[in-house]
């Protein structure tokens, strides 16, 4: 699964209601998001309005068309809309996509793989017995 992370920004006077309506993201939204492929979706906003996004998807393109073919969708994204700083489309098109330039789990891995060239993963785990 590939990992994506993504930004946007919140317009500073409306942070409180933006963080309210993240506080209880409507049932059909979140079973929308999860049924369309979001996994290990999160969100984390800085006290001026810098809005991060998380989230895990075998394929982020696929997965936005697939929310943006849903009814509820249509509805939070202009529910959404106007918490946003110059943004001209709706929230969910207009992430700013950012590149990964580190990843503690694949370095470990590629070091590993280093170290023991010649060694099957699955070999170096010790054996409980």
């Amino acid at each position: 699964m590939k990992r994506y992370c993504f930004q946007l920004q919140v317009k500073p006077d409306r942070i409180e209601d933006y963080t309210r309506a993240h506080a209880a993201v409507w049932p059909e939204m979140v079973r929308a998001l999860a049924e369309t492929g979001w996994h290990n979706y999160s969100l984390f906003l800085r006290e001026d309005g810098l809005l991060i996004g998380y989230v895990e998807s075998d394929d982020l393109a696929a997965a936005q068309r697939a929310m943006a073919a849903t009814e509820v969708n249509a509805r939070w994204q202009a529910a959404m809309g106007d918490f946003f700083v110059d943004l001209e489309v709706p929230p969910d098109e207009g992430f700013l996509l950012l590149d990964e330039v580190f990843h503690l789990e694949d370095q470990l891995a590629a070091a590993d793989a280093a170290a023991h060239p010649s060694t099957p993963p699955t070999s170096r785990t010790k054996d409980p017995s």
